[in-house]
């Protein structure tokens, strides 16, 4: 029984067993088929690589959409929001003139009612304005005839008086006092006969007193006569005078007044009459509006070609789902519909990095790759690059600084349709032959390109000049040959301490701070040190790696030359708020490279806490800094 349960247990580890043999044997023919694949060597567990000379090929590889180079955009031009009732198929070839889409027009015919009403009730006040105007026009001239005939009579009943009826009163009344003189003179002549005769005794007292009393009356007549003269002269002509003359002062008054009111009404009625005109071209223009709108609705092909939804053509270009156009969706005003290519002519349409398009420049020649049609190469080249940044993607990510730049086709192909995926590389440069290396052998000391070359297992630092890189491949101008090697992890931290001491030392100069006691010497004199031990610094054993994979940190050895003690990381915080974007980059392709497909696979597939503790330990192997 304890026989057959240990040949059970036994079957049972042998699985494990081929297993574990499997993956031993898997592993070391990966490393194998890496390290005999490429010119990249390891000396004592150090990657480094031989410097060649050969062709190289600077280009920039982005990502893109194919596009029609001339298509006729088709947008909702109804105003506010509507919903599609009608939609041509998608793909399918129309001609000028055909029914695209048809948008919900209810609410517009339902305003286009009530508009109509509006228009009608305009109209209608603008004719009794009209009619308005016309009785103020006419009553205006009449009421100014009328003021204008009564100042005329007025002025010529002053001129009526003052040479007509006054020298008639005048006269008549120096007349009666000449008639009373004469009849005053008859009288007094019969009274002096009448005296005689009654002397002689030919007529009676009576007589005689009816001759004295007549002579009496004749002198009261003459003073009358005399009175009136003078009351005529000194009052009835002066008050007449005055009267006349007012009147003719207030016909004229009023006649100002009439033509003054008149012109009043007349521009009132006008302005009013303006006023309902434009209000009744007011709402005729909004009937017409409604009316266009309604129009709208119905949108027609302005050219022959093939439909192409807009939402299929911009996919998720934009960082975000977009939602398929189809029957009752919503749409908004100016949003863009339907994309119509004209011609069979194309473009792919990518996004540079603002760190990268101080390389491109119009007319450079590009490779385009669609990713549905495998095996099929297009040529172009860049045509056009937006002056200022994406605002789509600078809104979904401030940090991020896109140009939307333009590559047409050389050649059409009937096979390309609008949408497509594609990938484009710009080829910036190419060279038939030049010196590199690999970009993350490069790293800045004192801003200056530095390569560590391996001469019997010993670092050595070499400033070289650098040219263009296609984030590979560096393009070396002078300072390394063809067959020297270099090292593919140099000690990153002869750059931290370049661009962290620095800084310091300046802050420590301008305040004018003494080193702390006890050190045994300055900033400057560690920092001197420091570059002098990293000038000849041996590469680490394979047995010091694991000691400092396990621990962390190398506690049997003193620091390495460049590398940061702890206190020099109390005083500067962390190195990486001194290192530039590319030495960053530089870290991270190190790391990269460090891994094995298999590993970088199990790194994908871990959880985000499980990636940046792998990270840690990578950087922490590396002496360098976390980016």
């Amino acid at each position: 029984m304890t026989n057959t349960n240990e040949i059970r247990r036994r079957h049972k580890k042998r699985p494990f067993i081929w297993i574990a043999a499997f993956i031993f044997l898997t592993g070391i023919g990966v490393l194998i088929i890496t390290l005999s694949g490429n010119d990249e060597g390891i000396i004592n567990n150090h990657a480094t690589f031989t410097v060649k000379q050969g062709p190289l090929t600077i280009s920039i590889i982005e990502s893109g959409t194919i596009k029609a180079r001339e298509q006729a955009v088709i947008k909702n031009e109804v105003e506010g929001k509507t919903s599609v009732i009608s939609l041509v198929e998608e793909g399918s070839r129309v001609k000028k003139g055909d029914l695209l889409i048809e948008l919900d027009s209810s609410e517009l015919l339902d305003k286009k009612i009530d508009q109509q009403i509006r228009v009608q009730n305009a109209e209608a006040a603008f004719v009794s304005a009209r009619e308005d105007l016309a009785v103020v026009e006419n009553q205006a001239q009449s009421d100014i005839d009328k003021a204008q005939l009564a100042y005329d009579f007025s002025k010529q009943d002053l001129n009526k008086y003052l040479e007509g009826e006054y020298p008639n009163e005048l006269k008549e009344a120096e007349s009666g006092i000449t008639l009373a003189k004469e009849e005053i003179a008859r009288a007094r002549e019969k009274l002096e006969w009448s005296k005689k005769l009654f002397n002689e005794r030919y007529i009676s007292q009576t007589e005689l007193q009816a001759d004295e009393l007549a002579e009496k009356k004749k002198l009261l007549d003459l003073e009358l006569a005399q009175n009136n003269l003078n009351l005529l002269k000194d009052f009835t002509h002066k008050r007449k005078l005055a009267q006349l003359e007012s009147d003719v002062k207030q016909a004229k008054m009023a006649l100002d007044r009439t033509t003054r009111k008149a012109k009043a009404d007349v521009v009132q009625a006008g302005a009013n009459l303006k006023a309902k005109e434009a209000e009744f071209e007011r709402q005729k223009d909004k009937l017409n509006k409604i009316e266009e709108q309604i129009a709208k609705t119905k949108i027609y092909a302005p050219a022959d070609g093939l439909v192409v939804y807009a939402t299929s053509a911009q996919g998720g270009r934009r960082g975000r789902p977009v939602e398929p156009l189809q029957e009752g969706q919503d749409v908004r005003e100016r949003q863009e519909l339907i994309y119509l290519p004209t011609t069979s002519s194309a473009k792919a349409e990518v996004a540079i990095h603002e760190a990268s398009l101080d390389k491109i420049s119009i007319g450079l020649p590009a490779r385009i790759t669609v990713d549905a049609l495998s095996g099929e190469r297009f040529t172009g080249h860049v045509a056009k690059i937006a002056p200022l940044p994406d605002p789509q993607s600078a809104f979904l990510n401030p940090d991020l600084k896109v140009y939307n730049t333009d590559i047409f086709l050389d050649h059409n192909s009937d096979t390309l349709r609008t949408g497509m995926s594609c990938k484009a590389e710009i080829i910036i440069a190419h060279y038939e032959m030049t010196t590199y290396i690999p970009v993350q052998a490069v790293l800045r000391v004192g801003e200056k390109p530095t390569v560590y070359t391996v001469k019997s297992n010993i670092l050595e630092p070499r400033h070289v000049e650098i040219g263009l890189d296609n984030d590979r491949m560096v393009r070396i101008i002078s300072g390394l040959e063809p067959g020297e090697v270099v090292s593919l992890t140099p000690p990153l931290s002869a750059a931290a301490v370049e661009t962290i001491s620095e800084p310091t030392l300046r802050e420590k100069d301008m305040s004018n701070l003494k080193p702390k006691t006890g050190d045994s010497s300055s900033v400057k004199g560690k920092e001197n040190e420091q570059k002098e031990k990293s000038a000849r610094q041996p590469i680490p054993t394979a047995a010091k790696e694991q000691r400092i994979e396990k621990t962390g940190t190398d506690k049997s050895a003193s620091p390495k030359a460049g590398e940061i003690t702890s206190k020099q990381k109390k005083k500067t915080k962390t190195g990486s708020q001194g290192m530039s974007s590319e030495q960053r980059k530089v870290i991270w392709s190190r790391i990269e490279g460090k891994m094995s497909p298999e590993e970088i696979k199990r790194f994908e597939n871990m959880s985000p806490e499980e990636q940046r503790a792998l990270r840690r330990q990578l950087i922490r192997e590396q002496g360098g800094v976390e980016r």
